[in-house]
């Protein structure tokens, strides 16, 4: 489906753009758009791949004008441009509605207009049962696919939901490997909050998962064990074989919750598993519901929302294995001076 095609990758260089450049950068696409607001970045990137496949575009989300001059004459999308970080939104609310609400219009606005061919976009947990401005401005960015994917049919919009991206930029695993090496304690927030632990390959794989199969408005999630703040920490400093290392309890953050959800209940009562995946189907009902009749469909008391709390659970032995995939890790654990995964 990609032969002699072009993809254009929003937010092309953070931590999910450079994954997805890597495993499309050897495929028979012809051609590889990235765009984001950071020249440095992609100049960086334009040195490290050295392809003439990439082809690199200044512009932002936020700006219409400079989102369809990178989006004339793709074939495919992946809208991974966001402020992803919880605190910095809650200082900063509209600047999140502007990327990840507005900016999102804009995308799916020139790729309709253009007749892209299939736009997956990238949202998190965080969206399930928002209680911060980043996960609500992403709840809100989910409900702008679905309803631009309504009648849609040259143009398929899905998206796909992630839990934590394991030594993703900004995450908290180089944190603590560098506090480790620092001779600093680890600072963590709550012992007993859960996360889900993804690698960045499970995270592509969702993608191309989506490409492929993905229908108008439907949501991808990818299953994923979860462990807690302090069991990751504990597998980190056994690693590294400092595991009398000291640990600081700091206290939450503004925004943070005790445990993420991936699937709420209502979600759970009518997804569609598919193995290592949920699919959410959009609800495609119009206004007018006394013209449909009950199914049959499952009742929403009787789903169980799909959390950090209750999926498969990760012990200390389980969560350093998981780190091992890690390239980072790998190099960390060889004494080495590794950058987070990109």
């Amino acid at each position: 489906m990609f032969k002699d095609r072009i993809l254009l990758i929003t937010g092309g260089t953070g931590s999910f753009g450079n994954a997805v450049l890597r495993r499309f950068l050897n495929s028979d696409l012809r051609e590889i758009r990235i765009l984001s607001r950071d020249e440095k970045k992609q100049d960086d990137m334009r040195k490290r791949y050295n392809s003439p496949k990439l082809k690199f575009y200044i512009g932002d989300v936020r700006d219409p004008q400079s989102v369809l001059n990178a989006v004339r004459g793709s074939d495919f999308i992946y809208h991974a441009a966001a402020l992803k970080q919880v605190p910095s939104c809650e200082f900063h609310p509209l600047e999140a509605v502007k990327t990840n609400i507005l900016g999102t219009e804009n995308v799916l606005e020139a790729a309709i207009s253009c007749g892209v061919k299939r736009v997956v976009c990238l949202s998190t947990d965080k969206a399930v049962y928002p209680i911060n401005a980043m996960g609500i401005s992403k709840a809100m960015m989910e409900k702008v696919i679905v309803a631009k994917s309504r009648g849609q049919e040259a143009t398929v919009i899905c998206a796909t939901r992630y839990g934590n991206v394991m030594a993703s930029r900004g995450s908290v695993i180089p944190l603590f490997v560098d506090q480790i090496r620092s001779g600093r304690p680890i600072t963590i927030t709550d012992p007993h909050m859960t996360r889900f632990m993804m690698t960045l390959d499970d995270a592509v794989d969702l993608v191309l998962f989506a490409f492929e199969h993905g229908r108008p408005g439907e949501i991808y999630v990818q299953k994923a064990p979860a462990a807690t703040i302090d069991t990751l920490a504990r597998a980190l400093t056994t690693l590294m074989q400092v595991p009398d290392h000291p640990i600081q309890v700091m206290g939450t953050r503004h925004g943070e919750k005790l445990f993420e959800a991936l699937l709420s209940r209502e979600e759970m009562a009518c997804a569609q598993d598919l193995g290592d995946y949920y699919c959410v189907p959009p609800d495609l009902r119009d206004l007018n519901y006394g013209k449909y009749v009950e199914q049959g469909e499952p009742r929403i008391s009787e789903a169980v929302e799909y959390t950090s709390h209750n999926t498969t659970r990760l012990d200390q032995a389980g969560m350093q294995a998981l780190l091992l995939k890690l390239s980072f890790m790998q190099a960390t654990v060889r004494g080495e001076l590794a950058q987070p995964e990109e």
